[in-house]
């Protein structure tokens, strides 16, 4: 409770001292004037651009059901929680420096060691159209991850991301990236990160990140855009979580900030263990390829993503995985999702009364090859192991602060299941769950 109240009082300080700093200039004849807005938070900036302040955040409260796959017993279970709750603080110093600093109060970001920051970032924009960023931010790897969480289009991103979860989260760790969009068409970035985990010799996990876009349709409404992205870290010497596992887009299964299905909610483990001993993998590498089409009020995405976590004992074999996705989306109400070279944006509704409308539909799959698997379990089969979910939801964009949100999913697993055989139960006698259904509700407000 004292670290709550700790954090929120830091923040209210450093929102105060930000806010007074732009303000000297209408205290002294030297300084420059200051424009105050107040849609979408509250902005602070001077005239000159050389200084500004902006106090945003998004809440998203969720409530979810789920059944078979989706828990440890194939009952019904449910969950009602935030699925973010961040206070957002951010601006300009001295016109080429700009800081972003997100603090999570569900604590689905960080943790009480390292302080629950989805992000807390100081970057250098004078080497323009180059960028220069340091600290806690996710790293650069995929189209869905680099649209805002505010702006997906389902309330989850694809369950391809939970395979290669390590190589867009900043894990407590610190990053160094440089990125920036050139001749309007092309978007680049390249990172190096230390992650929040140490090798036998006490150095940390090293990640490197690279992205590359070409949009040649970069405007609302009229999207093409085609990106490669790659990611590698060093694991060797290491004892580290090698799952291959996924929550198949359903996040109340378990999850922070509320109430969760508990012990009951079922994460299927695809492949890996959950503490690898140190020695046993060299580097783990995930590539990706990404597509996006928009026209009008019409789009159409998807990413193809693998990874491959190389053996390095000659008693265990490689992991590989492979997923992808497929989305197509349509605004009812005529309106284009936004776009900015790398990641589509807002929708903006034209209707203030009435908001804007959007359909969609995504096709997730995922499968993972492990043949350290050797053996039947109650919930793994040997073999490879895939699971495969339909996403069909409408979104209300009520306002531009206000988003509302219902998405059906239905999951059918093959080679792993959830656990209601009995215990001891024979592997042919296995009557585990392969498939189970959910539904989930958002309401999401931003500022």
């Amino acid at each position: 409770m004292i670290r709550k109240h700790f954090a929120g009082f830091a923040a209210s300080a450093l929102a105060m001292a930000v806010t007074a700093q732009a303000f000297a200039g209408t205290v002294t004849t030297d300084g420059a004037d200051i424009v105050v807005k107040t849609k979408g938070g509250l902005e602070v900036a001077t005239t000159d651009k050389e200084f500004s302040f902006k106090l945003g955040g998004r809440l998203q409260a969720d409530y979810s059901q789920f059944d078979g796959v989706y828990t440890k017993n194939g009952d019904t279970a449910d969950a009602a929680y935030f699925r973010r709750a961040f206070l957002e603080l951010s601006g300009v110093l001295y016109t080429d420096w700009a800081y972003t600093i997100n603090y999570d109060f569900s604590h689905n970001a960080g943790d009480s060691d390292n302080g629950y920051f989805d992000e807390a970032s100081l970057a250098y924009n004078g080497f323009k159209p180059v960028s220069i960023k340091v600290g806690r931010f996710d790293p650069d790897f995929g189209l869905e991850k680099a649209t805002s969480s505010k702006w997906v289009t389902a309330p989850e991103r694809n369950i391809a991301y939970d395979m290669v979860d390590w190589a867009n989260s900043h894990q407590n760790g610190l990053g160094l990236q440089a990125s920036g969009v050139f001749a309007e068409s092309f978007y680049a970035s390249a990172g190096v990160f230390s992650k929040d985990t140490d090798d036998t010799d006490g150095n940390s996990i090293k990640q490197v990140n690279g992205r590359f876009v070409f949009a040649p349709m970069h405007d609302a409404g009229n999207v093409l855009h085609f990106g490669v992205n790659v990611a590698s870290r060093d694991v060797s010497d290491t004892a580290f979580d090698s799952r291959y596992r996924t929550r198949m887009g359903m996040r109340g299964v378990d999850t922070l900030g509320g109430n969760d299905a508990g012990t009951n909610g079922n994460r299927p483990v695809l492949g890996g263990a959950s503490a690898s001993p140190a020695g046993s993998y060299d580097r783990d590498t995930a590539l990706g390829l990404e597509a996006a089409f928009a026209m009008g009020p019409a789009s159409i995405q998807g990413e193809y993503i693998t990874r491959k976590t190389k053996a390095d004992a000659s008693n265990v074999e490689d992991l590989k995985g492979h997923g992808f996705y497929v989305q197509g989306a349509y605004t009812l109400t005529g309106e284009s999702r936004g776009y900015k070279v790398g990641k589509f944006d807002a929708i903006k509704p034209a209707n203030k009364a009435f908001g804007a409308w959007e359909l969609f539909y995504r096709y997730d799959s995922l499968t993972v090859e492990d043949n350290n698997v050797t053996t039947a379990s109650l919930t793994r089969d040997v073999g490879d192991a895939s699971v495969k979910v339909h996403n069909l939801g409408v979104n209300w964009y009520a306002n531009e602060a206000v988003k509302i949100s219902a998405t059906y999913l239905k999951a059918k697993t093959d080679k792993v299941t959830n656990a209601t055989a009995a215990a001891g139960a024979v592997p042919a006698a296995r009557t585990g769950d392969d498939s189970g259904d959910g539904f989930v509700l958002r309401a999401q407000y931003v500022f």
